[in-house]
């Protein structure tokens, strides 16, 4: 029998009891803590995942969290499987009802952010009201049946933790490569023996560096010729591109700065240091236009390794050395011309460069890997959330 149908067995008939949150949970908010001492249970405020760890608790285990105040975090809710120390800003739900779960509750209320945001005040700082969400209305299953209510929540329930857990299996999984990747990466392009020359990227014989020229936003058009604006890059771009997101009339492009196949693309302002420099390389078989705070790497070497090399620890160093600015910081192209690229022989660049194409499609492809199996399975725990949780509700008289 299929999933579908085993659900459609489970709900089949089910009569539902809508009552409010406050009638089966106790709802409030947390407190600021009594010594900011490290330790083992998790601090949760203003948010729905920990912002740091406490020696002390003041909540129990099995308890849904959602913000009570703030920007970007009102109508999300979390889930706290452990004791942890509920914040000032956040609100702490358990049901206080032996026939309803709470982690049934957080399914529903995951299922319904947008109708919990619809009870915030958005007027300045957003803020969600405790006499609103004591008002939340909430499904019961089988009001008359207890046992089967609990029977047909746990077994809902049971469904979408399956989801979940895989999702956070495959969270943790795509963690512990990306830090495999990091350390490989900088393995690879180490070359701690000394086995290869390091030169200035600037060097006539390795490459040179072009500034961008004057694109803007406003210079986009819904196509034409591609373009590459540098804020697009620690925002869109991964190492490498043979496509463009964006795109500028033929006539401003024949006075843009461009870029040609195998040219990397370089962020060099940003609003922190670790965007500072980002870059990718254009494998596209056109030239593009590129924006102004971006400059332009014009080299003779592999366009991967190049782009792979901006992202070890090996470059930041240097980097760092040479950023500028207090708001905005920003490294100009005559310092990233100072900067030594360790150089191997073609056939050892493409070696490398085989390598780390594993790891890069493994940890950051959107269309393969690891963050595509995340993306599926979540949205196999939304439909079947939807499908589980989509209980009709009651008329209201007229």
């Amino acid at each position: 029998m299929s999933n579908q149908n085993v659900m459609e067995k489970l709900l089949d008939g089910v009569e539902v009891e809508w009552k409010s949150l406050g009638e089966v949970c106790s709802v409030g908010v947390g407190q600021a803590p009594k010594n900011n001492e490290i330790g083992e249970y998790s601090f949760v405020n203003a948010g729905t995942t920990p912002s740091g760890y406490l020696s002390d608790y003041n909540t129990d285990s099995d308890t849904i969290t959602t913000p009570s105040r703030g920007q970007g975090g009102i109508g999300y809710v979390g889930y706290q499987s452990r004791k942890f120390w509920c914040g000032p800003l956040c609100y702490r739900i358990r049901s206080t009802s032996e026939t309803v779960l709470t982690r049934f509750l957080f399914h529903i209320m995951s299922n319904r952010t947008l109708e919990i945001i619809g009870l915030a005040n958005m007027t300045g700082v957003p803020a969600l009201n405790r006499k609103e969400l004591v008002g939340f209305p909430i499904p019961i299953p089988c009001p008359e049946n207890p046992e089967k209510s609990l029977e047909i929540q746990t077994e809902i329930v049971r469904i979408l933790d399956t989801f979940t857990e895989l999702t956070a299996e495959l969270t943790a999984e795509l963690t512990a490569r990306k830090k495999q990747y990091t350390y490989y990466r900088d393995q690879l392009l180490s070359f701690e023996g000394g086995e290869v020359d390091r030169l200035p990227m600037g060097q006539p014989e390795v490459g040179g560096f072009i500034r961008g020229g004057g694109l803007q936003k406003k210079d986009f058009t819904e196509n034409g010729v591609g373009c590459i604006h540098y804020g697009q890059i620690y925002t869109h771009y991964g190492t490498y591109a043979d496509e463009t997101k964006t795109y500028v009339s033929e006539e401003f492009f024949k006075k843009a700065r461009k870029a040609k196949t195998g040219d990397l693309v370089i962020a060099t302002t940003s609003e922190n240091d670790d965007d500072v420099c980002k870059a990718v390389a254009w494998l596209g078989k056109e030239e593009i236009a590129v924006s102004s705070d971006a400059c332009i790497y014009r080299h003779k070497l592999n366009p991967k390794y190049v782009s792979y090399f901006f992202q070890t620890e090996q470059f930041q160093k240097q980097k760092r050395q040479h950023i500028t600015g207090t708001k905005v910081r920003r490294v100009n192209a005559d310092d990233l011309a100072k900067l030594l690229i360790p150089i191997p022989s073609p056939e050892e660049q493409a070696r490398i460069v085989a390598i780390l194409d594993k790891f890069d499609t493994l940890t950051n492809s959107i269309s393969a890997g690891l963050p595509r199996e995340i993306e599926l399975r979540q949205k196999q725990y939304e439909y079947y959330r939807d499908l589980l949780l989509s209980f009709p509700k009651p008329e209201v008289a007229a």
